[in-house]
């Protein structure tokens, strides 16, 4: 179906440098490979691959109409647009390209460090139980209606989140979740709409590198851009960097927390523990009173939930909606419980670098169990130092680390744990080192003694191990699976 150039340019700010507006495009693309006859090419500049070194070979296969951050060197006939940032332009062209579905669409957008995608996925659970359709865009995967899709990224490019919101529209839904990255805020792919409500987590230095964020003050400022995009924030009134994030904002304001001057309050926060179960219950104090228990562990629990709770309070969902609901709620591969056993707790997390390895095991540490034994590895062709800071942080909390494979990618597998080591080495911390996961895995449960809490942590949702290029079937929840056939077989 053709779409009218000039209604797709409407809120764009630009300067016609050749041609004519008043022409119909086939098709949005910023892919050259996807370019068609009549196709509208946005040249974007990515890390690796710069969108105007296409344009001879775009307009060959029939684009009409470029818009570009320079001139380029085109026949005539070709529609030419100039505007300053390419990314920033895909982004409203996109959403004037699907009828700007989140103008209807009530979205949510959650950015932090840490909680995004298990928020995320309670969001969803309580509002789905009040009786609401709910789309979800995330880490793992996107969610629209019956259908879901693996991601590639946290937040897809702009013209995938608009795609998304026009599917999620014509299944019937009403609300969308998102996790809102600082790369997908810095790189513009959630320009062109307005956030119902934008949350803030938490932050931590994290994503700092390069292809990544130069520093955490420019990485801080990124995840600040989301309150200028919507028109209700609720933020974590407990991160030392609230009122940093809050600089500009443009939106409401309001706040959860523990802390006294939170409007949302967790209070009388208790550790549960039944069986091989671990939970958390609390209080609600201040914008709702009331009380939440959940089948997850650890005061990072407590914080997802009540951002949950904080969301979805504005949208109608009762107190005994969200307490069901959050009962049921669960994501695959964080803090994702595996009952195993009546004596002991194992559970796969997505842990893979030292500051979520520390919280998570500092977490676990607070239920007092028997021992605390944490498998996992390292992925290959990372950096080192993540090998050694990991290694050092189980060494230090751990009363058993069990060293295993990852992902090695490129690298020989003995070599990653080699470097574990190093780390583990300047602790006290007892190890064992088993190459091959699925031993390691049969290791840890053969060996688990009552009381015990088991962490197989790395991997999480992922389904898959990396080795020389290649991706192999490996989920840890068929792995285990098999181990207890393979146990029960030989009792």
């Amino acid at each position: 179906m053709m779409k009218e150039l000039r209604g797709l340019l409407e809120k764009l700010d630009y300067t016609l440098l050749q041609g004519t507006l008043d022409r119909g495009i086939t098709t949005l693309v910023y892919d050259s490979r996807k370019v068609e006859e009549d196709s509208l090419f946005v040249c974007i500049r990515g890390t690796a691959v710069d969108g105007h070194s296409f344009v001879a070979e775009v307009v060959e296969k029939g684009a009409s109409v470029l818009v570009v951050e320079e001139e380029v060197d085109v026949p005539s006939c070709v529609t030419v647009i100039r505007v300053e940032d390419t990314r920033q332009a895909l982004a409203y062209l996109a959403a004037a390209y699907f009828d700007y579905p989140a103008d209807t669409l009530k979205v949510i957008g959650i950015t932090g460090t840490k909680g995004k995608t298990t928020t995320t996925y309670m969001v969803k659970s309580i509002l789905e139980n009040a009786g609401y359709r709910v789309g979800l865009i995330g880490t793992i995967e996107a969610i629209i209606g019956d259908e879901v899709i693996p991601a590639n990224n946290t937040t897809p490019e702009s013209y995938v989140v608009q795609e998304y919101f026009r599917k999620m529209l014509d299944a019937g839904c009403e609300y969308a979740v998102m996790e809102v990255s600082s790369q997908g805020l810095m790189m513009r792919r959630v320009d062109g709409f307005t956030f119902d409500i934008g949350i803030f987590t938490n932050i931590e230095p994290d994503h700092i590198g390069p292809n990544e964020h130069a520093s955490f003050e420019e990485y801080l400022a990124c995840k600040a851009m989301l309150f200028t995009k919507c028109r209700l924030g609720i933020l974590n009134a407990d991160d030392a960097h609230v009122d940093a994030v809050l600089e500009g904002h443009t939106c409401e304001v309001q706040t959860y927390g523990f802390s006294e001057k939170a409007d949302l309050r967790a209070t009388n926060m208790q550790l549960v523990r039944d069986g091989g179960h671990l939970g958390v219950s609390y209080e609600l104090t201040g914008l709702l009173e009331g009380t939440i228990e959940i089948p997850l562990p650890g005061r990072f629990s407590v914080y997802n939930s009540l951002t949950a709770v904080a969301i979805c309070r504005h949208y109608g969902a009762s107190l005994a909606t969200m307490q069901r609901a959050l009962q049921g709620a669960h994501v695959k591969g964080r803090i994702e419980l595996v009952h195993v056993s009546d004596e002991f707790t194992l559970m796969i997390d997505y842990a893979h670098n030292a500051m979520s390895l520390e919280s998570l095991l500092t977490t676990l540490k607070e239920y007092e169990p028997k021992r605390l034994v944490c498998l996992f590895g390292c992925g290959g062709n990372r950096s080192k130092l993540r090998r050694y800071e990991m290694g050092e942080v189980s060494g230090h909390l751990a009363d058993l680390t069990i060293i295993t494979s990852d992902n090695p990618r490129f690298e020989e597998p003995q070599a990653i744990i080699d470097d574990i080591k190093q780390g583990i080495d300047k602790t006290d911390g007892q190890y064992v080192e088993i190459i091959d996961r699925k031993e390691a895995i049969r290791y840890a449960i053969s060996h688990g003694q009552p009381g015990d809490i088991i962490v197989l942590a790395g991997k999480g949702h992922e389904d898959y191990q990396e080795i020389k290029g290649k991706k192999y079937p490996m989920d840890e929840r068929v792995l285990i699976a098999e181990v207890l056939e393979e146990l029960q077989q030989e009792s």
